[in-house]
């Protein structure tokens, strides 16, 4: 990781082999504890492949969504055919549509049959980043880097990421995986409640369970 300026920038960790040479996650991680998942997935990589093409991204924000007792997770009204895959194998990515508009991309932890996601908010790009801006100027004109893949509608947008991957293996997938990266100190962490869950009880709307990189550009706010 490097310091640059305004706040904490993510680079590809060249000791572990460079973008493209990572070793996966395991399944045995994503079966952890939510909230230590969705910390440790900052500064990991969200991969796609489009038409052979490899797009990523350094993951520098995430929220928790913890089981059927936290009112702003999906799992809390009990099973349906939107949240089934929640109720799967960790390591496998819901993927969900909402405002009749945008697809969110989560990856289910904790172990099957424990209803728990961490939701991907923004990704720094790295690789692939004109194919990116070319998927994102499909749905409408990107006036700033940063908003490329600032926010979990863009991310999806940029990545071309939609229902069809939902129940998708991210840690042994080819065409949308999960791998390790840059890790981060604690200094470099922040945590607050979580984004647009006005529906949720107050207890869980003030949960501090959205987690970002410190004055990174890419955060969406």
């Amino acid at each position: 990781m490097h310091i640059e300026g305004r706040g904490y920038l993510a680079y590809p960790d060249t000791d572990r082999g460079g973008i493209g040479k990572l070793t996966r996650f395991s399944y045995e991680f994503f079966s952890s504890d939510t909230l230590t998942v969705a910390r440790a997935l900052l500064g990991a990589y969200l991969v796609r492949t489009v038409d052979g093409q490899r797009l990523s991204g350094i993951i520098v924000e995430c929220e928790a969504y913890v089981g059927q007792d936290d009112t702003a997770c999906h799992a809390s009204r009990g099973r349906t055919q939107r949240n089934q895959v929640m109720f799967g194998p960790p390591g496998h990515a819901y993927v969900y549509f909402t405002y009749g508009m945008h697809w969110m991309l989560n990856v289910i932890t904790e172990m099957e049959g424990s209803p728990a996601a961490v939701l991907l908010r923004a990704i720094q790009p790295q690789e692939g980043i004109q194919r990116m801006r070319e998927l994102r100027q499909l749905r409408g004109k990107v006036r700033k880097e940063q908003d490329l893949t600032s926010g979990p509608a863009r991310l999806t947008q940029a990545l071309a990421i939609d229902g069809a991957f939902n129940g998708t293996d991210m840690v042994t997938g080819e065409t949308l995986r999960l791998e390790p990266g840059t890790s981060f100190p604690d200094s470099a962490v922040q945590n607050g409640p979580r984004v647009g869950i006005n529906y949720a009880d107050e207890k869980d709307r003030l949960a501090p369970w959205r987690f970002w990189i410190k004055d990174n550009p890419y955060v969406s706010g």
